[in-house]
């Protein structure tokens, strides 16, 4: 393969190929279909050439490829977007960085702490080529304002939160072969399902210090866990109850956080809007609680087309976009440490999920766990 093109920023539209042609590849074609002057879709790649002729047909894409590294070498995109099944993300990641373009990976980035942090080091330093996450509940503006209103310190610090994801899967959604098993995704709803909520709760809350957690198998013929509950500690001082499951016919998905000044709540399912956020100020602070509030940032739902315009925007400065593989890790260490936490029977810190950590080469530690 020739040299790779140097990462300093695009004149015109990102060159973007897209790797995997399934269900979630459709969200990131019409986001970047519908950003004409930021993207350029170059590529298709899919092993199913009936799968890849019809989505390159309803996106229009240009050229289509069952391998990877001939269309790297054919169409020198400068951003691929990964949106196969997790387990293969690691070796698809490693390459497109070593073809030189940028990557954003849909979520779980990586089966495990030690494959993120390969995928880490594939990176290319200050000038790229970058690793990015697809963690898109972090864009919309409902999120964007509640950070803005407790970094200027108007809602006071954090106390208790509640993130819980609360889905339904049948059987049947686990008869496709790589889900529900350790080797291909990684986990359960804690891994694949519960992480978006997850890493919007560390986005707005911070570091985390110790979780303790525990996972079952309640009533789906699986592999991993079809539950987990957890409860997490902040550096800031803030403690949070983590649920994650697939057998609850209600669905939601829902974050509450009580600062001091006032309770911020979202409850959506896969994605929200403003009308989706509620404030309710402590007694004291209605009218600058409210004031703020309605003063602050409005109208960009959730979704993948928030994060992608980031994104592309990020690569035409010449920038890391976001979400890092810094920021990633943190998620997933979290993940891990509910892993570990529910497995080891002990509370769980960042520290203890190092590379001597069997929880790190793997999120079920390498054990039969049931």
């Amino acid at each position: 393969m020739s040299p790779p093109p140097t990462v300093s920023g695009p004149t015109g539209p990102v060159r973007v190929a897209l790797v995997g042609t399934g269900n979630i590849a459709r969200f990131h074609a019409s986001a970047l279909a519908s950003l004409p002057e930021q993207a350029e879709i170059v590529a298709a790649v899919d092993v199913d050439t009936e799968v890849l002729t019809a989505f390159r047909s309803r996106f229009a894409i240009p050229a289509g490829y069952t391998d990877l590294s001939a269309m790297l070498e054919d169409q020198r995109p400068e951003l691929v977007h990964v949106c196969t099944p997790p387990g293969l993300h690691l070796p698809q990641v490693q390459t497109c960085l070593g073809a030189g373009a940028s990557v954003l990976v849909e979520k779980p980035p990586a089966l495990s702490l030690a494959e993120a942090e390969k995928m880490a080091a594939a990176e290319g330093g200050e000038g790229g080529p970058w690793l990015a996450t697809v963690f898109q509940h972090r864009f919309g503006s409902g999120a964007r304002r509640v950070r803005a209103l407790a970094d200027a310190g108007v809602l006071g610090r954090p106390l208790v939160a509640a993130c819980h994801t609360t889905w339904f899967r049948p059987q049947e959604y686990f008869d496709v072969p790589w889900r529900g098993r350790w080797e291909t995704e990684g986990g359960g709803p804690t891994m694949g399902h519960g992480i978006h909520q997850m890493d919007l709760l560390l986005s707005l809350l911070g570091e985390w210090t110790e979780v303790s957690a525990t996972a079952r198998r309640q009533a789906r013929d699986v592999e991993t866990e079809d539950v987990s509950l957890a409860r997490v500690d902040f550096a800031g001082g803030a403690v949070a109850s983590v649920v994650n499951s697939l057998v609850s016919p209600q669905e939601e998905s829902r974050i509450r956080i009580d600062y001091e000044r006032a309770t911020v709540e979202l409850v959506h399912l896969y994605g929200y809007g403003d009308s989706d956020w509620r404030i309710t100020p402590a007694p004291g602070f209605e009218e600058e609680i409210t004031t703020a509030w309605e003063s602050g940032e409005r109208g960009t739902d959730s979704g993948h087309h928030a994060q992608i315009t980031q994104v592309l925007t990020a690569l035409r400065q010449g920038t890391a976009p976001p979400v890092t593989s810094a920021e990633s890790l943190r998620t997933m260490r979290l993940v891990a440490g509910v892993y570990a936490s529910s497995f080891g029977g002990r509370p769980v810190t960042p520290a203890d999920l190092g590379p001597e950590s069997p929880f790190h080469a793997r999120m079920d530690g390498g054990g039969v766990r049931w």
